[in-house]
């Protein structure tokens, strides 16, 4: 008789070890899709958002984002995305095997469906509903690969090595790297030149100002629109022929005080420029610099918080924007350099620089609360001392987000507001107007400063823009197109050099170019730059070559012969504006956002709801001029234009404050028919 088997010998040998190795084939499972959505994630999410960002130092910059935060955001786009889908997945494999490889193969072809929508962005012209559902048969196709052979799947975990690579390339390589980890700490200080004075140097430069915006038709300032810039003209030298070297501040603004061309793309950062004004005048002059989008003061020579960090909590906010931006199939109306937003002196908590300013405005005691905070801590430091000092402010004003009206009151606007297209683009530069009108009440609060302190007869004063912008149709921008097609717009700014005890303005037409800004500076404040520069200062011979330079990229720039721009006409105001409204009868209906903010306006917030758009029904056709009145009185007439991606249909900018008065506001929006009579629309 054969001897009886061991009790449970088959369980106690084979059974543990058949189990042991489920576990584990189960276990290098789970690793291997957690590899494979790494890998997809990585490539929808980690790359898109640190290749945008790697290359746009400025807005860590501008966000005053230290090392710790930018490592912080870093680390959440490259694990939190891929976390939560892992976790997703996870969480299926307690309804079962089947239920978790069902899942995995779901979220796998969802992630290459996102994958194929940004591809198809670039590669194809599709966008909207066509692409998404171009990129959802991607998407299943993929899917279907990936369960049926086993290579898709092997290559996914090959690829999980990528977003270890993006974060690499992002924190080593990329321009933003500067700001994560900077190098060197500026470079060498200027000498004195001869034995003249030292004066006070004080420096305003304003950010996409075309210089046509400020001329009125016979090529002067327009003193009527703009008094404290045809005040400052008056006083100073104005350099009609200058232009910008770039349309991107992060290249134009270290073009401009370097004194040398753009050559590379790297951050707007000391230790990419270290040789610039604030390293070369640090050994005689103290430095009082606010600056915004770059961070070319290094440590040693200036310190310039304005306001309490923003924080991850921003950085992340925008981030994620960001990313709706990239992923979306169609593309994004949205500026990403909207965000850079200045804060307000009341948001910033900041005290009052100089007392109210007398100003026939009968709101502008409260709204002097709506100064930029950065433009308050510039004033407050206008004072004589005794060293000589540079006084620098890099003011985001009038750059779009567009949000002021000319006397100083804010209001709210969607973002995604088109500003190119029939009827949106002549908005945008009512906008552009109407900002750069109450840009011109902050130059004349600077002048008002400079002479109460006793520092305007001796101090050098230079107020300039980096760079224009286009409202040209089709071409709206600064970019590339808008150059071509409008570099009168994009190029050309203002330019204006008060010298020491000058008492007289003058026009000099020379060949300004912006990199001739620091060597001008730097003579003017007798002192010797210990490096050669690019640009001519002003107290040499003019150039005998009328060419510009302008980068659209550094290292590649366009030529373009030189010349003062003619103003673009400004289109001439409807007959109605302003006149109280004699309508007809009603009829018809209309449908305006934020109504309710009509009900109850207090102007003493400073903010007024002038910013009016909304729908009508298809049957009123494009081209339909609408009134819009508010109290009785006609504020604006707008066409009706095809339906933007929001829906919208009109929208119209109400440029005078005194249509508004506390509390209840009567709005009305009248169709203007043909032969000039006024139908109400009911609104809603």
């Amino acid at each position: 008789m054969a001897d009886p088997a061991p009790v449970g010998g088959p369980v106690s040998v084979g059974g543990p070890r058949s189990a042991f190795g489920r576990w584990a084939r189960g276990w290098r499972g789970e690793l291997g899709r957690l590899l494979e959505v790494a890998a997809l994630v990585g490539l929808v999410v980690t790359q898109p958002l640190l290749d945008v960002l790697g290359r746009s130092p400025d807005f860590f910059l501008f966000h005053r984002a230290g090392p710790a935060q930018i490592l912080l955001l870093t680390a959440l786009v490259a694990v939190l995305p891929t976390s939560a889908v892992a976790l997703l997945g996870a969480l299926s494999r307690l309804a079962g095997r089947r239920a978790r490889a069902v899942t995995h193969t779901g979220l796998v072809g969802l992630l290459l469906a996102a994958l194929a929508v940004q591809v198809g962005r670039h590669v194809t012209p599709l966008r909207g509903v066509p692409l998404l559902l171009v990129a959802v048969l991607a998407g299943a196709g993929g899917a279907a690969a990936h369960r049926r052979w086993r290579a898709p799947g092997r290559v996914l975990r090959l690829a999980a090595a990528g977003p270890v690579a993006f974060v690499a390339l992002f924190l080593l390589v990329s321009p933003t790297s500067a700001v994560v980890l900077p190098r060197g700490d500026g470079g060498a200080a200027g000498t004195a030149q001869g034995t003249g004075v030292h004066p006070p140097v004080v420096m305003l430069i304003l950010d996409e100002l075309p210089l046509v915006s400020l001329l009125g038709a016979d090529g002067r300032i327009d003193a009527a629109r703009y008094p404290h810039f045809a005040e400052l003209a008056a006083g100073s030298t104005w350099y009609r022929n200058a232009t910008g070297v770039s349309g991107w501040t992060p290249n134009a603004l270290p073009a401009m005080l370097t004194g040398r061309y753009p050559a590379k793309p790297v951050a707007p950062h000391y230790s990419q420029y270290p040789d610039n004004i604030f390293t070369a005048f640090g050994g005689l002059y103290d430095i009082r610099a606010e600056e915004s989008i770059t961070r070319l003061c290094p440590p040693s020579r200036c310190d310039q918080p304005v306001a309490p960090e923003q924080g991850l909590g921003v950085l992340a906010r925008q981030t994620g924007r960001l990313l709706g931006q990239l992923a979306g199939p169609t593309e994004s109306a949205v500026d990403p350099e909207d965000s850079y937003r200045e804060q307000t002196r009341a948001e910033a908590g900041l005290d009052a620089a100089e007392p109210v300013p007398a100003d026939p405005t009968f709101r502008w005691d409260s709204l002097d609360d709506n100064q930029p905070a950065r433009f308050t801590s510039f004033l407050a430091g206008l004072r004589p001392t005794p060293r000589p000092t540079l006084h620098f402010l890099h003011l985001l004003m009038p750059h779009s987000p567009w949000a002021y009206l000319p006397s100083g009151a804010r209001y709210d606007a969607p973002e995604d507001l088109p500003n190119d297209g029939a009827g949106w683009i002549e908005l945008a530069r009512q906008r552009h107007l109407a900002q750069l009108g109450y840009t011109d009440r902050l130059i004349g609060e600077t002048l008002r400063t400079l002479r109460a302190s006793g520092l305007y007869d001796q101090a050098l004063v230079v107020v300039t823009a980096d760079h224009g912008v286009s409202f040209r149709p089709g071409a709206q921008g600064r970019g590339l197109d808008a150059i071509k097609a409008a570099a009168g717009e994009v190029a050309w700014v203002p330019m204006f050099v008060k010298e020491p005890r000058q008492q007289a303005g003058r026009v000099d037409d020379r060949n300004w170019e912006h990199v001739d800004l620091l060597p001008t500076v730097a003579d003017e404040a007798n002192l010797r730059l210990p490096w050669p520069v690019d640009g001519r200062s002003a107290q040499q011979a003019p150039r005998t070559d009328g060419t510009k330079h302008f980068y659209d990229r550094p290292g590649v720039p366009l030529t373009f012969p030189g010349g003062v721009p003619a103003p673009p006409p400004l289109p001439t105001p409807h007959p109605l504006v302003g006149t109280e409204v004699r309508a007809g009868p009603a009829g018809g209906n209309a449908r305006v956002a934020d109504l309710a903010a009509f009900t109850a306006t207090d102007p003493d917030t400073g903010t007024l709801p002038a910013l009016v758009w909304g729908d009508v029904p298809d049957r009123i056709p494009d081209g339909t001029l609408l009134a819009v009145a508010v109290n009785g009185r006609i504020g604006a007439v707008v066409p009706v234009v095809p339906p933007d991606p929001g829906g919208r249909r009109f929208a119209a900018l109400l440029s005078d404050d005194k249509l508004f008065r506390a509390g209840s506001n009567q709005l009305d929006v009248f169709q203007v028919a043909t032969d000039g009579t006024l139908r109400r629309l009911a609104l809603s």
